[in-house]
């Protein structure tokens, strides 16, 4: 789906993708968001005479961050490791960063200050769902809910969560990844209506990822797989967007009951797990909401199919 093949196949120059390299990664996130802001964004003025840049020169940004040319060419060149919070938002302010961008940037610096060692003992540590947080899964019953980690694999999902994603449960392979279901999973297209925007988020919540947990040779492992594997994959990857996942609407297409609605709100779990419960629910009153109900029906009914003969029997 979307493109497929190896590494032979990749462009020249392009290899698999390493998301570990910090100073590659600051060095072309500050480019990209330089070059997307143009002088009149900014308020700087020009004068007669053709650019050669797309967006901003770094001697603009450096004077808009009131540092100078010197210093913002060491940082763009991909060394923040030091750099204080107040030149941090100096640079987030100068190239209008949002609020996902401003986050990704001090990730960034937080990475390039932190010993190798230190980061991949801390960034590798084993995550595992509490029995606790399955029993409130399993109790929102109207509710699909899942819980994911930073690399959108799902840890924990409720049966209305699993009727939801019925496709991308078939696959065999565990835990169940949605970037890869998205990206390499032919059936994504048809459960994901706005196929474009599904896959622009997946991206972008794995890019703000790597920021926080570069050393993780889990996503590392996913990237280079999925930027061998599609093209679709590996041009929105060096787009380098992050986004924040809080609220929204997404729209389904289910096999059983058809199209959904439906607003999702993501929690961080405490305790610092980094794990993320996500919940679906529907406007009261509306076609999606009689299409939950639909889908916990289905559910039920496969259960009790799936079921083997014996399960059934009650001993006496």
């Amino acid at each position: 789906m979307r493109g497929t093949g190896s590494d032979s196949q990749l462009p020249a120059g392009q290899s698999r993708v390493n998301v570990v390299d910090n100073r590659n990664e600051v060095r072309e996130f500050l480019a990209s968001r330089r070059a997307r802001l143009t002088p009149e964004q900014a308020g700087v003025p020009t004068f007669a005479g053709q650019r050669r840049v797309p967006g901003l020169r770094r001697s603009e940004v450096a004077q808009l961050a009131g540092v100078s040319i010197e210093y913002y060419i060491r940082l763009e060149r991909g060394n923040l490791a030091g750099v204080s919070e107040g030149v941090l938002d100096a640079i987030a302010t100068a190239l209008q960063l949002d609020e996902a961008e401003r986050e990704h940037l001090f990730d960034l610096a937080r990475a390039a200050s932190t010993p190798t060692a230190a980061g991949r003992r801390r960034r590798n540590a084993h995550q595992e769902v509490r029995l606790s947080v399955q029993r409130i899964l399993d109790g929102m019953t109207g509710i699909p809910a899942f819980v994911r980690n930073g690399r959108l694999d799902i840890l924990a999902i409720n049966a209305l969560g699993r009727a939801l994603y019925s496709d991308a449960f078939l696959d065999p392979s565990k835990p169940i990844n949605l970037a890869r279901f998205c990206f390499l999973d032919p059936r994504a297209t048809t459960l994901y209506p706005d196929w474009a925007s599904s896959a622009n988020t997946s991206v972008a919540l794995l890019r703000t990822e790597a920021g926080r947990n570069p050393y993780d040779k889990g996503l590392t492992d996913l990237v280079g797989e999925l930027s061998t594997r599609s093209d679709e994959f590996r041009t929105r990857w060096a787009a380098h967007n992050v986004r924040l996942h809080r609220t929204g609407v997404k729209h389904f297409h289910h096999s059983a009951v058809g199209d959904l609605e439906l607003t999702f709100d993501a929690m961080e779990l405490p305790g610092g797990s980094g794990l993320t419960l996500t919940a679906y629910t529907a406007e009261p009153g509306s076609t999606s909401e009689d299409g939950l109900k639909l889908l916990a029906t289905w559910s039920a009914t496969n259960q009790q199919l799936e079921q083997p003969e014996s399960d059934h029997s009650i001993d006496v």
